[in-house]
């Protein structure tokens, strides 16, 4: 899963650098998946699912810590950690792929690959994401 988030991340973050937006790539990433899903399990269902990927990932990435879901379901707290770490972007990215990581590895728990790759093609038409590497999380 880190690699198919890390995946979706660089992509965001090349997409933004062509529109000149300001938002991060993880709140990109994020919110795309929260529209999709939105979509087809309403606010509280992403809201209770995200809260939860965020609590998963915390051990790992120390720096969401500040981090918080909002009763909308938005993310809160990562525009602020990634551009605090600015030193250490390493550590900013990292935070960022193993949020969208858990998060994308509860929607292939919750609601299978099938239906995860079904809301992965339509956060992002188009886009190269291959079903191996959706099925798989990872590119071989």
């Amino acid at each position: 899963m880190r690699e198919l988030a890390q995946r979706l991340l660089e992509y965001e973050a090349a997409a933004g650098k062509a529109s000149d937006t300001m938002e991060s790539p993880t709140l990109r990433v994020y919110d795309k998946l929260r529209q999709s899903l939105g979509e087809f399990a309403g606010v509280a269902g992403f809201q209770s699912l995200a809260s939860r990927a965020l609590t998963l990932a915390r051990p790992e990435a120390p720096s969401l810590g500040a981090a918080r879901v909002s009763s909308d379901g938005s993310l809160q707290g990562v525009a602020e950690i990634e551009t605090q770490i600015d030193m250490d972007k390493h550590q900013a990215g990292d935070g960022g792929i193993i949020l969208i990581a858990c998060l994308l590895g509860l929607l292939r728990i919750f609601l299978g690959e099938a239906l995860t790759q079904s809301l992965l093609r339509n956060a992002w038409p188009g886009e190269a994401l291959d079903d191996h590497t959706l099925a798989h999380g990872r590119s071989e």
